[in-house]
């Protein structure tokens, strides 16, 4: 299984899961779950939609394969048309994949064969943030910040860079003003200011790219302090560095938007994306590039050497665009915005359990950080998180009919992503079951 001790289950059931049906999931034994994930990130309309399961079958009779090698099919030139028009500026040229790993990848290659192609050859490298997760492909792996994936593989691609991510929770102590607060644009001008450090330390003539999230999902949501994204624009601008948002988890409504971009008001040069273009319903990602990068691939015998053969697939990109139809008719964008300050605040109700350090994210999309002394913010050692979170919280949770994610790439997290049909009911039912959870994971420390 993907990212699972296999020995876990040598005296324990693998849980089967069987069938889902709107925000909810049911195993083998007949055991109903709130998905309080959404599958992973992914669920934006929820389970068993039979519209977009329609639309699969009436695809696959008509046409169920065909490359874009060359070639193109209906669903895939009407899709590319659908993702430009939302996208922001003149990113209006789709590159499509078979998932988000595929497509981060598609970025970094892309990014250094637009610098050959403009006569700056030495541009390759990427700047990436701590503890940020991109992939698991040997370039994506590469991105991405967290050393303990990273380890079993290496070496890795070459040529690339940390800075500090956005946990403002965690914020340096000698940001902190007299009153040991830390003010959020400070913070902000900080992080961002470390990008241009770090190109600076690299050489701006040796740097491609910088890859960032809207919200950074690994270490447990971490959303941008005002102006962060604004500044990091700057720079790009400043060094001529193509600023990519990675927006794999953040794209289609996770945010109440179709990017999360538009949400922070910032213009990046390429978007990667996958998981919520089609609910999960079949698997499709898209790197959606400026008409800047793309345009010196239009003149002569100019090739992108890339490309997947499951890549745009018919049936895909079928479902990616009924699950638009669905997004507008439904007004889901519009019910993210509706429900968001509803969802952080029954969420923020947790912040009175002594477990409890920190309530963050946007849109539908949060992570609660869990601290071993709540006064001095003091987290867990390495066996402590391995008894809370592996030994403790992950089967609780499960065993309260809750699907979510407890993690510890970085300080311990619970992780939550409903679906974005979501509204009180299921807010509550999360609250109320983490809560149980939490205190008695509490009474055991």
């Amino acid at each position: 299984m993907h990212f699972t001790r296999m020995s876990s289950y040598d005296t324990a059931e693998v849980p089967v899961i069987v069938r889902g049906d709107g925000a909810y999931v049911w195993d083998a034994h007949g055991r109903k779950y709130l998905d309080a994930l959404g599958g992973l990130f992914v669920s934006q309309l929820g389970h068993g939609r039979t519209d977009l399961a329609e639309a699969a079958a009436k695809q696959a009779a008509q046409l169920a394969f065909f490359p874009l090698w060359s070639y193109a099919h209906p669903t895939a030139i009407e899709l590319a048309a659908k993702l430009a028009s939302h996208a922001p500026g003149d990113l209006n040229r789709v590159f499509f994949t078979s998932g988000g790993g595929e497509a981060v990848e598609s970025a970094w290659k892309l990014a250094k064969n637009y610098f050959k192609l403009v006569g700056k050859p030495m541009k390759h490298k990427v700047i990436s943030r701590a503890i940020a997760y991109h992939g698991t492909t040997h370039g994506a792996l590469s991105i991405t910040g967290l050393p303990g994936l990273k380890a079993p593989f290496e070496p890795l691609v070459p040529s690339t860079f940390r800075v500090p991510n956005t946990n403002i929770y965690r914020a340096p102590a000698f940001l902190e003003g007299a009153d040991g607060t830390v003010d959020p644009e400070v913070f902000g001008r900080w992080a961002a200011d470390q990008i241009a450090v770090a190109i600076e330390n690299e050489g701006p003539e040796t740097v491609a790219a910088v890859f960032l999230e809207p919200v950074q999902n690994a270490g447990g949501c971490f959303p941008p302090p005002p102006g962060y994204f604004q500044r990091v624009r700057e720079i790009c601008d400043q060094y001529d560095v193509l600023l990519v948002s990675d927006e794999v988890i953040c794209a289609y409504g996770r945010l109440g938007y179709m990017f999360g971009a538009e949400r922070y008001g910032y213009q990046p040069d390429i978007i990667t994306s996958a998981k919520g273009i089609t609910s999960g319903y079949a698997p499709l990602g898209a790197m959606i590039a400026s008409d800047r990068v793309y345009e010196p691939f239009a003149h002569g015998t100019e090739t992108f050497l890339h490309g997947y053969t499951f890549g745009g697939h018919p049936v895909s990109t079928a479902v990616a665009l009924k699950n638009f139809e669905i997004f507008e008719e439904e007004k889901v964008l519009e019910g993210v915005r509706e429900n968001e300050d509803a969802f952080r605040g029954t969420l923020a109700k947790l912040l009175d359990l002594p477990i409890v350090g920190d309530v963050r994210g946007d849109g539908f999309f949060y992570g609660i950080e869990l601290v071993k002394d709540k006064a001095t913010k003091e987290t867990f050692d390495e066996d402590e998180s391995e008894r809370l979170l592996r030994g403790f919280l992950s089967k609780a949770l499960y065993d309260a009919g809750l699907y979510c994610r407890a993690d510890d790439r970085g300080d311990p997290v619970i992780q939550l992503s409903p679906p974005l049909i979501c509204g009180q009911e299921h807010f509550d039912e999360m609250e109320q079951k983490l809560r149980a959870v939490l205190t008695e994971a509490a009474g055991l420390l």
